[in-house]
């Protein structure tokens, strides 16, 4: 998989564009009434429990509009947190904060509600197989859903299209042979995995012994996935997508499947509520 690379850059750079369209073209008409200046303390209070993440957008958000304002975190990312918790003290300017508010508790919201619903699944499992993410994320943000699943305990699945051949059941239809799409990604795979997406046994006995990395079982009832695992588990890696939830993910890890692959930890995580107070 590409290497993720979040650097201070890119969060400085995310924050400014964030900025940009809550400022864009007229400012904070509503702070502006404010008139003089009046330094003030505020807090981040969280108000649920959860894993906290994305401390580095809010420092950066309140940087970008007045780097005298000193931001001050009492948790580190990846620490749980609880519902009416002080997690941040912010020091500065009053107009500067209030201007800033809104961005930096969308990030920390985000990102923390990503990482709390990864955690989730990571505690079922108990380490007896990975919990990965997928592609299903919100374009232009996939660099820092995938961070929160990081975060969260979750592993990164590819990146993006060029990170691994992945053979689904359109690849599939599209061409009739599954196994002339597999030998044809083995003479191009320049040290990529290749991942085989199969919908029934019968599929499966017909690639075994072919040149590939991964079995990616799709859709499958519990018994149909032993099978499919005790035919193959030792000659490739496998994981189980489709409908995975946190009430069938510990019958779905029972199954001795190497990973597991949950959609929903990025296109579904619903957000952590912090507010900030004054």
């Amino acid at each position: 998989m590409s290497k993720i690379i979040l650097s201070q850059k890119y969060i400085s750079n995310i924050c400014k564009l964030a900025l940009n369209e809550d400022l864009y073209p007229s400012g904070d008409i509503t702070t502006d009434l404010i008139t003089h200046k009046l330094n003030k303390s505020a807090k981040i209070v969280s108000n649920e429990q959860g894993i906290l993440a994305g401390t580095d957008f809010v420092k950066h958000t309140f940087n970008l509009i007045d780097k005298k304002i000193k931001v001050t975190f009492k948790k580190k990312n990846g620490s749980t947190i609880k519902k009416g918790e002080v997690i941040c003290v912010i020091k500065g300017e009053i107009k500067n904060i209030l201007i800033g508010e809104r961005v930096a508790l969308n990030f920390l919201s985000h990102i923390s509600g990503i990482a709390t619903e990864t955690n989730k699944y990571v505690k079922i499992v108990r380490g007896k197989c990975k919990i990965c993410c997928t592609r299903k994320t919100i374009p232009n943000f996939r660099v820092i859903q995938k961070y929160a699943v990081k975060i969260g305990g979750g592993e990164n699945h590819r990146f993006n299209l060029s990170d691994e051949f992945l053979i689904k059941d359109n690849h599939i239809s599209a061409v009739k042979s599954i196994k002339d799409l597999i030998i044809a990604a083995a003479k191009k795979k320049m040290k990529r995995k290749i991942t085989v997406e199969i919908d029934n046994l019968k599929q499966l006995r017909s690639i075994i012994g072919l040149k590939f990395d991964r079995i990616l079982f799709d859709n499958m009832d519990l018994k149909t996935l032993k099978k499919g695992i005790r035919l193959v588990k030792k000659n490739y890696e496998t994981e189980a997508s489709g409908n995975i939830n946190l009430k069938n993910l510990k019958y779905i890890c029972s199954s001795g499947v190497d990973r597991i692959s949950v959609g929903r930890i990025t296109h579904s995580a619903p957000s952590i509520d912090f507010k900030l107070e004054l």
